[in-house]
C-alpha cells in the first residue's frame, strides 16, 4: 500500500552515497534527505523503517520509455500514465520521462496535455512523471526504426516544438533529432533555450554533421548503436562522434539491442558517468508474449523480443530498469555501486535534475531498496513508499 508519511528514519542498510557504498542510516524529513548519521540513534523519534540486510540505492530514472503494463504512451490518458508509473515503481523506478513516438501534431498535443495533468497533479502511488521525451519528428527516413515515415518532418523548425512545449506546460525535457535533417543544427540552441535537452539519433548522418550538432549543443546520443549509421573507419558517423566526445550515450542493456561486449566498450570508452541505461520499453513490458501497439504500429512480442509485425524490425523492448541493473552487473562484471550510476546520477545530470539521482543531504528522498539478488523490495518517492514486495 502507498504510505502517506514522508518523514522517517531508515536504519540498518548499506547505502550508496556519491562516494560509494557505506553503512549508514538515512533521515528523511518532508520528502527530502535531512541527514546520514553513522553513529547516532533516532534522536527525533521519527517513524522507523528497518532495512537490515538490504541495499539502498538512489531511485532509478528512465528517460526513454514508450510504455508498460499494457499502456502505450501515445494512447495514454492521465490514468494510463499513472498505470505505467505504478508498474515502474515495482521495478525500482522513482522517476521517468514518457517518450512520445512520432505522431500527428494533434495526437502529440493531446499527449502533451495528458502528461501535463499528471506532472502537475501531485504525488500518487507510483513513479513520478518528471517530464516528456519527444522522439521525433525530425528523424531520418532510412533509420526511422519504428517511426511512421509519413509523419516524419523533412525540415526542422523550432515552431512545432514551441507549440508542444507550451501545451505541456514547459515539461518537455528531452528530444531526439537526426543531424542530417535540414535545420536541425540551427534549432538545437533554440530548443536548449526552451529547456529541452537534445539528443542525436535515428540518423544516417556522417561524422561532420554529427560533430556540428554536438558543437551546437546536443548532449546525448539516443540508444547508441541502434537505428543509426554505424562506425566506419573512413567516416565514424554518430557512433564515432559519441565515443570521441563528451556526449552522454543511451544504452539498452537487454542483451538484444547491444551485445554485452558493446556495453563494456561504451563503459570503457565513456566511463561510468556518461552512459545512461534506458529501457526503450513498450506497452508489453511486464506482460507475456503477444500482439501489442507502439504508437500507430502493430508489434509482435516473441520470447520477450518486440518487433514490428509487418517488417520484423525491432520495436522497443520489454526491458525494465531492475533487470537492466542485474544485466549490467553481469555484462560488465562489476558491482551494484557502479552499475546503479547508469540509471540514477547519470540520467539526472543529463536532463538537469540536481536534487535527484543521489543520496545526499538536501536531495529528494527517492530511494530503491534491493535485496542480495538485486530484486526490488521497496520503492520510495519523495519520502512516500509507493511499492513494497
Amino acid at each position: 500500500m502507498a504510505a502517506t508519511e514522508n518523514s522517517f528514519y531508515l536504519k540498518g542498510a548499506t547505502v550508496l552515497l556519491p562516494e560509494g557504498m557505506t553503512r549508514t542510516d538515512v533521515v528523511v524529513k518532508d520528502g527530502r534527505i535531512a541527514g546520514l548519521p553513522r553513529e547516532t540513534a533516532n534522536i527525533e523519534g521519527l517513524p522507523e523503517l528497518d532495512a537490515a540486510g538490504l541495499t539502498v540505492l538512489p531511485g532509478f530514472i528512465d528517460i526513454h520509455t514508450h510504455g508498460a503494463a499494457n499502456v502505450d504512451v501515445n494512447a495514454a490518458d492521465e490514468e494510463g500514465l499513472r498505470t505505467i508509473g505504478r508498474f515502474f515503481a515495482s521495478q525500482g523506478v522513482t522517476g521517468w520521462l514518457c517518450s512520445v513516438l512520432t505522431d500527428t501534431p494533434e495526437q502529440t498535443l493531446w499527449c502533451m496535455e495528458q502528461a501535463r495533468r499528471v506532472i502537475e497533479g501531485g504525488p500518487y502511488d507510483g513513479a513520478a512523471l518528471l517530464g516528456i521525451h519527444l522522439e521525433g519528428p525530425c528523424l531520418s527516413s532510412e533509420y526511422k526504426g519504428a517511426m511512421p515515415e509519413h509523419l516524419l518532418m523533412h525540415e526542422a523548425t523550432s515552431e512545432l516544438f514551441r507549440q508542444y512545449q507550451e501545451a505541456s506546460g514547459g515539461h518537455v525535457r528531452y528530444t531526439t533529432l537526426a543531424p542530417e535533417v535540414p535545420g536541425v543544427e540551427k534549432i538545437i540552441p533554440e530548443l536548449n533555450a526552451m529547456g529541452i535537452v537534445c539528443a542525436i539519433g535515428h540518423s544516417g548522418a556522417g561524422y561532420d554533421q554529427s560533430q556540428a550538432c554536438v558543437a551546437a549543443g546536443a548532449a546525448s546520443a539516443t540508444h547508441l548503436g541502434n537505428a543509426m549509421r554505424l562506425f566506419h573507419q573512413h567516416d565514424p558517423a554518430i557512433w564515432g562522434v559519441a565515443l570521441e566526445s563528451d556526449l552522454y550515450v543511451e544504452a539498452i542493456c537487454d542483451g538484444r539491442h547491444l551485445h554485452p561486449g558493446s556495453v563494456r566498450l561504451y563503459l570503457k570508452d565513456k566511463g561510468w558517468d556518461r552512459v545512461v541505461a534506458i529501457t526503450d520499453s513498450i506497452m508489453a513490458a511486464g506482460l507475456p508474449d503477444g500482439n501489442y501497439k507502439l504508437g500507430v504500429n502493430d508489434v509482435v512480442v516473441e520470447d520477450g523480443d518486440a518487433k514490428l509485425a509487418d517488417t520484423g524490425v525491432r520495436a522497443g523492448s520489454t526491458l525494465t530498469l531492475a533487470q537492466a541493473l542485474r544485466n549490467i552487473v553481469k555484462f560488465a562484471d562489476t558491482d551494484v555501486a557502479h552499475a546503479a550510476h547508469l540509471m540514477t546520477a547519470n540520467p539526472a545530470r543529463l536532463i538537469g535534475l540536481p536534487t535527484k539521482g543521489n543520496i545526499a543531504r538536501g536531495c529528494d528522498a527517492d530511494l530503491t531498496l534491493v535485496d542480495g539478488d538485486l530484486e526490488v523490495v521497496r520503492t520510495i518517492v519523495g519520502g512516500r513508499t509507493v511499492y513494497t514486495r
